[in-house]
């Protein structure tokens, strides 16, 4: 295998619009867009939990964050909330699964500020969130209990001979 190219992205904010090919921000009760999408759960198993991710599970340059993987669940929505500091998370819609050079240009990241909610849609590719410059970061989270058994991964360098540096 070649050396994979690096491809630098800057995490932009997050907004409804932006987000849309990925899943939606919940919005509060009183907004008409409330009711707009519901979560899914194909197994019928939701569970709420608080996870971590931290900032030594990836390695960092001069670039960014590096992106080597992306997971998916192909059987729930996820919803995710973090905690107590900001962090940055890289996706790409469920409908590519990089089989084609294209389907690089998809991948996209964001960054999500200290008590700020996203929800993936079923099948979005993820990495992350992982935490810009505290060690650790706490994220509330919904996703199915059998995650575990539904967590398909992409190898980018593998398969499309990329990595991704993600830029806060």
């Amino acid at each position: 295998m070649k050396k994979p190219r690096v491809v630098i992205i800057e995490a932009e904010a997050m907004t409804a619009e932006a987000w849309e090919p990925f899943g939606w921000l919940p919005v509060a009760d009183t907004d008409p867009q409330d009711s707009e999408h519901e979560l899914e759960f194909a197994w019928g198993d939701p569970h709420v939990n608080v996870i971590a991710h931290t900032y030594d599970e990836v390695e960092h340059t001069d670039d960014g964050a590096l992106c080597a993987m992306l997971f998916r669940h192909d059987t729930h929505t996820q919803t995710l909330m973090a905690l107590n500091c900001p962090a940055i998370v890289a996706v790409a819609p469920a409908g590519v699964d990089f089989s084609d050079p294209t389907h690089v240009e998809t991948v996209r990241a964001f960054r999500i500020e200290v008590q700020e909610a996203l929800v993936l849609a079923r099948g979005t590719w993820h990495w992350g969130p992982f935490p810009i410059d505290e060690p650790v970061v706490q994220l509330f989270n919904v996703q199915g209990r059998r995650y575990a058994e539904d967590n398909a991964c992409v190898s980018l360098p593998e398969r499309q001979q990329v990595i991704f540096a993600v830029r806060s």
